[in-house]
């Protein structure tokens, strides 16, 4: 009886157990991603910056001297000659301060005169023995310091004279006035920027290079220049590469040199630039919605053979309305997901999904 007890507890408490158990749970389903092959997108590609047409030299003048302005001369977008007048201020001032220092000059010679006269009177009474020596000392230096002040005198009348022609402001090269700022009855300080004159013989191109590539390049290497609107390329040689890149774009700044520009090129123009140095480079070039930012630094999500993801630190390049170039971490035939890559983490299984040519832009 106690047996028969004993047999009824045990079967009871294992129906009790088994019922506890929890149910296994069913694997996760694969997360849909669109990917590409990374060997669909590696083409050959000539790098193209977009510039704006600048001229090498771009005078800033202005006037030496303080006055108010009374004569404008040119407008803007004028032509002007060396030496053409620009502006003109008041000259009252400065005529009264030259008169004043040539009379100044004159009294000074006709103290030296008086002086020198007086000095031959004394070496005279001196050769007679009437006077001392230290008597005719004291003339000799009466003229000494005469003909000082009259030396002073006449610099005091060169500066005073310059200042008369500083009255006049004159350009300083042939070019167009790109920017000026006088207008009669103006009151200018000596060194402010009247205006500004752009040489026209000296067009150049200033486009802003990527550090990633700017050791590829050289001064007087080849580029090819379009500008917008002309139907024609005009040939172009890299003048200047800057020795440390631009603190607002952290690019550096290029000027390529145009060697047959005609009158068709203004400036301000929007120009398209190929360097023709080097033959074209195989380069890997994936959408923008593939590359995230992880510790700083750019990633792609690379997936396997067995369709599981994984997060791979690249290096980026020049970044075009086609995609984002990489230029190491990616090789080809790999395949990366390209979109939904934000809820995607390590070694999750995925569906691979190509999309059409039309969603990559």
């Amino acid at each position: 009886m106690n047996n028969a007890r004993l047999y009824l507890y045990s079967l009871a408490l294992m129906t009790v157990l088994s019922g506890c158990q929890p149910e296994t749970e069913a694997p996760a389903a694969p997360r849909p991603v669109w990917v590409m092959t990374i060997a669909d997108s590696a083409v050959a590609t000539t790098a193209r910056y977009t510039g704006e047409v600048k001229s090498r030299y771009e005078s800033n003048i202005g006037f030496r001297i303080s006055g108010k302005i009374i004569t404008r001369a040119v407008n803007v977008g004028e032509l002007v000659k060396k030496g053409q007048l620009i502006a003109q201020l008041d000259p009252s001032d400065t005529r009264l301060n030259a008169q004043s220092a040539s009379a100044e000059v004159q009294t000074a010679q006709a103290n030296l005169a008086l002086a020198q006269t007086e000095l031959a009177r004394r070496q005279q009474l001196y050769r007679q023995q009437f006077i001392s020596k230290s008597a005719l000392d004291s003339y000799e230096t009466q003229v000494k310091t005469s003909a000082a002040r009259l030396e002073q005198a006449k610099s005091q009348a060169a500066v005073s004279q310059h200042q008369t022609g500083y009255t006049q402001l004159l350009a300083d090269r042939s070019g167009a006035i790109g920017m000026i700022q006088a207008e009669p009855g103006q009151v200018v300080a000596a060194g402010q920027t009247i205006a500004r004159i752009y040489d026209l013989q000296t067009l150049e191109i200033q486009i802003a290079v990527p550090e990633t590539v700017i050791d590829t390049l050289h001064p007087g290497d080849q580029a090819s220049v379009m500008l917008q609107g002309l139907p024609h390329a005009y040939q172009g040689r890299i003048r200047e590469i800057a020795p440390a890149a631009n603190s607002q774009t952290h690019a550096f700044d290029l000027r390529i040199q145009l060697l047959d520009a005609d009158a068709k090129v203004k400036l301000g123009m929007t120009a398209d630039v190929r360097f023709l140095s080097g033959a074209a480079r195989q380069t890997i070039l994936v959408p923008s919605t593939a590359v995230t930012q992880f510790a700083d630094h750019p990633s792609v999500w690379v997936i396997d053979a067995q369709q599981q993801a994984h997060r791979r630190a690249v290096t980026t390049g020049n970044v075009t309305e086609a995609g984002v170039e990489i230029t190491s971490g990616l090789q080809a035939n790999e395949t990366i997901a390209t979109i939904g890559v934000h809820t995607l983490t390590e070694g999750m299984r995925v569906q691979a999904v190509t999309p059409g040519p039309e969603v990559l832009r």
